[in-house]
């Protein structure tokens, strides 16, 4: 995978990205003065769980704005192997996107996150099986990691450590979290992080009690707090409920908008380990502010700068918060949480004078070498002046124009500079290096937490206001103005000068299939010359049909052929040369939702050469959309001919014509219009035709019945890949017309299937039964019943998984299917 160079501006600080500025937002002076509150509190609390989605936002969000405590969130991972309700990307795409939505998550409750380097590869049913994927003591140390840059007072886990009572990887995250607070003060323990931090002993762990079917009901002898979480906080003009609710919305790729409760509700937590407390898990947790020399003044000018605060008038603080920060800046102290209150106090100021930065560029991506023209844009509303102006990219001084800047006045300056040749392209930092088994391999230990490398590419702003230097880092973004959402910004993105697109996954010698793939070249600046070739291939398997040069475009557009090379599956990735030697094999993807930043990545311009004797007829495939999926395009490259049925198609005139309609991924819980014509679907089964109906979630389904004979959407799944298959090889869609066998049971990824179907009526047959390890088998994985002159399936196999990553057998199975 992508090896990364050096990057143009990488500006890490251990405890996440404080100090980057886009703007400083215009926010109302309540909120500068709830700011200050934070400022003065020092209390910690680390939350700790498995995904994207596990956190408990009401109570995060009542810790930070209400107890105006540092809260972070440590998700073990990043999602990758959950589904996607909104779109098609699956695995590390999918994990961008939900890394993405819990920083969002965190932006509107103001809590901070981070991750370690475990993979999600998907449902586990107990900790056992998932530390036989993760190597426990490398996603330990992560956890210890965190909790040493963060230094929580307390520690609070989602799950508790009892097996089998949800996901194996909640269970572990519990697990992992109460080992990782014995270990975390212990200098002996991970003494390799000690070049970087110190060890640090939390407090007390809790685990966040709950009930996800009612009302949390304490149990004797066990010792519980309860948090009073549904406030009303006058100063940010929301319930913690409110604040919540806005949070949980932004996990839209997992469906989990919420909608705020109303009234008094608490939040409990149960006591793991630690100190014993009387009063509240808070005891005998010390006020930073009194463990450092000259810490009281501090918090006494604090109080003084809270009690006289000016709400009509914020920019009237400033003078008191300039002191502030004098007095900080003086403490002879190295205290990490300390810093963080010097760039929290930063834009409090910022905040109170109205500053805004903003380093623009109208394009969105650029490549090593290329030179940007860019602006830097300073406003400052406020009558105190700022002086001293200078911004620096790349070590070039750009001198403000005015020798001071106030009272409304606006700066814009022009920025002209140069990429680097060794700049590195915009990769997320864990995608970096190549991924073997559940772990990202992370070579740097610092960026290990981290929740994502915000920009390659940014400014140094310094200016003075009085007599104190200011300093701001200002990421380049791309600014521009869309007609229906206004104002625009994304991240400005480095990629490389020449660029591989595939225009197939698979590729497939089989009879009736197209045996072709198109390869793009595209050049970002200008023509080179060069030659392509494919890694994993011989040269005589292979041939260029044709190279069209579109011009306009800066593209080189080829053909290529491919010849039988033996039967199975082989991976292989385009590659151009230039006659100096340099190669590209990169294919930049990119990722676009309005909720989250537009998000780029690069991998190896790859696909699967597959060859076998599989009979297929090639007709024509109807398919109605479901959640999302790449199963339409395997099936086009195969040689079937698929035509998406839309809205108006369900007649069974219209739906006649096809030999199969296959229906995507959780459909009856997403496409209103396919439940309201259920009754179609079963007449066109009745008159002759093929209807495949892929896995449902169990709730909530828009009807109550999906197949002709009755059968229930259960929670049923297989999560090992690799788990034994119990077969009715001579069943008809085991056996025609491709006979299926043991080893096209092998090399699956991720899971064998999920929400398999129970209370099976016995009009069904059931060929295949299924069972992850020491749990009961299940036969609902594949049901299928004549009704009529046709045929129905449901299946809860992850066809969606299996075919785009080009698994034989599971395409040979699927094949049989749609040929019945």
């Amino acid at each position: 995978m992508f090896k990364p160079k050096v990057l143009l501006v990488f500006v890490f600080c251990l405890l996440g990205f404080f100090g980057q500025y886009s703007q400083a937002q215009s926010i109302p002076s309540s909120q500068i003065y709830h700011q200050l509150l934070q400022i003065k509190e020092t209390k910690r609390v680390l939350y700790i769980a498995a995904h994207p989605d596990d956190e408990n936002t009401r109570l995060i969000a009542y810790l930070v704005n209400g107890v105006h405590a540092e809260v972070a969130y440590l998700s073990l991972t990043r999602g990758d192997g959950g589904q996607n309700l909104i779109g098609k990307e699956l695995g590390i795409e999918l994990g961008q996107i939900r890394t993405q939505e819990l920083i969002k998550a965190r932006e509107t409750d103001g809590g901070r996150q981070f991750f370690t380097r475990a993979m999600d590869f998907g449902y586990s049913k107990n900790p056992t099986e998932t530390l036989q994927n993760w190597e426990k003591e490398k996603v330990l140390a992560d956890v210890v990691w965190v909790i040493r840059k963060f230094q929580p007072d307390i520690i609070i886990t989602r799950f508790n450590t009892i097996p089998g009572v949800t996901h194996g990887h909640h269970t572990t995250s519990a697990i992992l979290a109460e080992e990782a607070f014995q270990l975390a003060g212990k200098p002996e323990a991970f003494p390799d992080q000690l070049q970087w931090l110190k060890p640090w002993q939390p407090k007390r762990i809790f685990f966040n009690a709950y009930n996800f079917r009612g009302d949390f009901e304490p149990e004797d002898g066990k010792k519980y707090h309860a948090f009073e979480v549904g406030g009303y906080n006058p100063l940010l003009g929301k319930t913690y409920n409110q604040i919540a609710a806005d949070s949980r919305t932004m996990h839209k790729s997992q469906g989990f908008g919420a909608t705020a409760g109303i009234g008094l509700s608490r939040d409990f937590i149960e006591q793991v380990d630690g100190e014993d407390y009387v009063n509240g898990p808070f005891d005998g947790v010390n006020d930073r502010w009194e463990s450092i020399s000259g810490g009281k003044e501090i918090r006494a000018k604090l109080d003084r700068l809270i009690s006289e605060f000016d709400f009509l008038e914020p920019e009237k603080n400033i003078t008191g918060l300039l002191e502030l920060r004098a007095a900080l800046l003086g403490l002879n102290s190295q205290e990490m949480w300390l810093k963080e209150k010097v760039e929290k106090l930063d834009r409090a100021i910022f905040y109170g004078l109205g500053l805004e930065f903003e380093f623009n560029v109208r394009k969105e991506i650029g490549f090593p070498g290329e030179k940007i023209n860019a602006e830097l844009v300073i406003n400052n509303p406020s009558a105190v002046a700022i002086t001293n102006i200078n911004f620096k990219v790349n070590k070039l001084d750009f001198p403000g124009k005015a020798e001071e800047l106030k009272d409304n006045r606006t700066q814009i300056l022009p920025i002209s500079f140069t990429i680097p040749a060794d700049a590195s392209y915009s990769q997320p930092y864990w995608l970096e290096n190549s991924i073997e088994g559940a772990l990202y391999d992370v070579k740097d230990q610092r960026k290990i937490g981290m929740p994502f490398n915000e920009t390659t590419t940014s400014g140094n702003l310094h200016f003075e206001i009085g007599t104190q230097k200011f300093f701001a880092v200002v990421p380049l973004k791309y600014k521009f103005n869309d007609q229906v959402d206004g104002e625009v910004k994304q991240p400005f993105t480095i990629v490389p000068e020449v660029d591989l697109t595939v225009s197939k996954e698979n590729v497939f010698l089989v009879s009736g299939a197209d045996p072709t793939v198109t390869v793009t070249v595209s050049f970002r600046d200008q023509y080179l010359e060069g030659e392509l070739d494919f890694e994993g291939i011989d040269t005589t398997q292979f041939r260029i049909l044709s190279i069209e040069d579109l011009t306009l475009q800066k593209r080189r557009v080829y053909k290529v052929g491919f010849l039988p090379n033996g039967i199975g599956k082989k991976t292989i990735i385009a590659r151009f040369t230039t006659p100096n030697g340099k190669s590209f094999n990169q294919l930049t993807k990119s990722i676009s939702y309005k909720h989250i930043p537009n998000l780029t990545y690069f991998s190896p311009a790859s696909f699967n050469l597959i060859q076998a004797d599989w009979k297929l007829s090639g007709e024509k495939i109807g398919y109605i959309p479901g959640a999302g999926d790449d199963v339409p395009g395997v099936l086009s490259a195969l040689g079937y001919k698929v035509t998406m049925i839309g809205p108006e198609d369900y007649s069974v005139d219209y739906l006649s014509q096809f030999k199969a309609i296959i229906v995507g991924i959780r459909a009856f819980n997403t496409n209103q219009i396919l439940a309201a014509n259920q009754q179609n679907m079963m007449g066109y089964v009745r008159s002759g035709g093929n209807l495949i109906v892929q896995y449902n979630t169990s709730s909530p389904l828009l009807t109550s019945q999906i197949g002709p004979y009755p059968f229930t959407v259960g929670r049923d799944r297989v999560a090992v890949q690799n788990s034994p298959v119990l077969a009715d090889w001579k069943s008809p869609v085991l056996a025609t017309p491709n006979q299926l066998n043991e080893e096209d049971l092998t090399g699956w990824v991720q899971e064998r299937g999920l929400y398999f179907a129970t209370a099976i009526d016995p009009a069904y047959q059931t060929p295949l039964t299924m069972q992850d390890p020491d749990e009961p088998a299940s036969n609902g994985a594949l049901i299928v019943a004549n009704y009529g002159n046709g045929t129905f399936v449901y299946t809860g196999i992850s066809f969606f998984r299996q075919l785009p990553a080009g698994v034989p057998g599971a395409i040979k199975l699927f094949i049989n299917l749609i040929e019945q």
